[in-house]
């Protein structure tokens, strides 16, 4: 398999998989090129013999730049720079069409649901920590209750959050 064959078969998947993630196309989009920049700066190495192999080591680099991004709160995109490669706009039907694609709408209302249906501590605690981005000092702080209590909380919630998705899908 070429490098291009695995992108021509899972460019779009791979956008998909972003934006269902991130629910925020633009964000999906940066998320989208950096790991194709980084698998294409990695295929020379990529010793892999079948397209499921090549697929699933795509992926492994997807699911990592996704930690990247949920750990600092941003995409960088420093490879994009490094190949020189201009991050593609997205005009409103393209984002029209993404959103589709995704099952954005769906999506949101989905976690909407999902969120309402946590307990408040937990919900609070994804607040702060995840849309706020705090750090676990000041969430704990926030919340009146020990680091690992609002670790755990975080914990919990995002655990609970994607068991209720889950269900849902």
């Amino acid at each position: 398999m070429t490098f291009d064959a695995l992108y021509d078969l899972n460019a779009e998947r791979l956008l998909v998989y972003f934006t269902r993630r991130t629910l925020d196309p633009d964000t999906a989009l940066d998320l989208w090129a950096e790991t194709l920049s980084q698998a294409f700066e990695r295929w020379p190495r990529f010793r892999g013999s079948s397209e499921g192999e090549a697929v699933a080591w795509l992926y492994a680099i997807a699911r990592a730049r996704w930690a990247d991004y949920l750990r600092r709160g941003y995409a960088e995109r420093r490879a994009l720079g490094r190949l020189r490669i201009a991050r593609p706009e997205l005009g409103s039907e393209d984002i029209e069409r993404l959103e589709e694609l995704a099952g954005l709408v769906e999506l949101r209302a989905q976690v909407g649901a999902a969120l309402a249906g946590l307990p408040s501590d937990q919900r609070e605690a994804l607040q702060l920590r995840i849309v706020e981005e705090l750090p676990y000092p000041e969430v704990a702080d926030r919340m009146r209750v020990t680091e690992p209590a609002a670790r755990a909380r975080v914990s919990r919630g995002l655990r609970r959050l994607g068991m209720q998705l889950e269900e849902a899908t």
